[in-house]
């Protein structure tokens, strides 16, 4: 197998720590509550990235139950593993892709999918593959943010980095934001009992000073436009984008955190 390069793995890195803890993990707990994960349950974690969801939903089901994982970012898994929580149940990593998972049909009672459909080049099929394993009555789980509108300092964050770069470098995350187009989806695929709710929460980022520059390096393990770069332009545009937010920085922070809200869709089908 390919092993990641240094500059992947870093961006996982950072990703984990700067990233997760404070902007994925919260919403981690929000998806396993909304899909009701159990003890002993088998579920399966599509585009697990580091493993923020995974360890959660690990530790849900217990001994009686069975989590796993699946990346295509080499770099991700390897940090996943890293990060596993010690006496937790035993997590089966693999690597591969959503569009074609490497599991049979009817494996597992829940599949999960954090902030991942919107990456996948085809996202029906996608879906058609987390409905082929999943068992009869089995349920499906995704969260999704909301349009980049609804989510303020992404918003402007983009807004700043197509002016300085004339394209939308940080869009791809919010691709997949209308409620009425995750239910078409849902459909598509033959999911019942499909629900999409909005919820927002409150999320708190360290050292607002160093906002952009961790922000940009940990998203390039998961945003392409982001990957692409340098980790020398990445770092040059974070200079920049720290410069040219600063008073919107300095206006949203809070006892020494950046305090933003994230709009999330979640969606829930059998």
């Amino acid at each position: 197998m390919t092993q990641p390069t240094d500059e992947a793995l870093r961006a996982a890195q950072a990703y984990e720590r700067y990233m997760v803890p404070h902007k994925f993990a919260p919403w981690a707990t929000v998806l396993l509550d909304f899909a009701d994960i159990r003890e002993g349950e088998r579920v399966l974690d599509v585009a697990c990235g580091t493993g923020s969801v995974t360890r959660q939903a690990a530790q849900r089901v217990g001994a009686g139950g069975a989590v796993s994982a699946l990346d295509l970012n080499l770099a991700m898994l390897e940090v996943a593993r890293e990060t596993a929580v010690p006496d937790a149940p035993a997590i089966d990593w693999q690597h591969g892709s959503a569009q074609s998972l490497p599991f049979a049909d009817v494996s597992f009672g829940v599949v999960v999918c954090q902030q991942g459909l919107q990456f996948f080049p085809d996202q029906v099929g996608a879906l058609r593959e987390m409905r082929r394993v999943l068992k009869p009555g089995g349920r499906v789980a995704l969260a999704l943010h909301q349009g980049i509108e609804h989510n303020p300092l992404y918003h402007r964050l983009n807004q700043a980095g197509r002016a300085r770069m004339g394209v939308d470098v940080f869009a791809s995350p919010f691709a997949l934001g209308d409620a009425a187009t995750l239910e078409r989806l849902m459909a598509a695929v033959g999911f019942t009992d499909v629900e999409v709710k909005a919820q927002t929460l409150t999320v708190r980022y360290p050292e607002p000073e160093h906002f952009f520059a961790f922000t940009l390096q940990g998203a390039a393990a998961a945003t392409p436009n982001l990957a692409a770069m340098t980790e020398e332009q990445r770092q040059h545009l974070g200079e920049q984008l720290q410069n040219d937010l600063a008073d919107w920085i300095t206006a949203h922070t809070e006892g020494g955190y950046l305090v933003d809200e994230m709009a999330v869709h979640l969606v829930r089908g059998r």
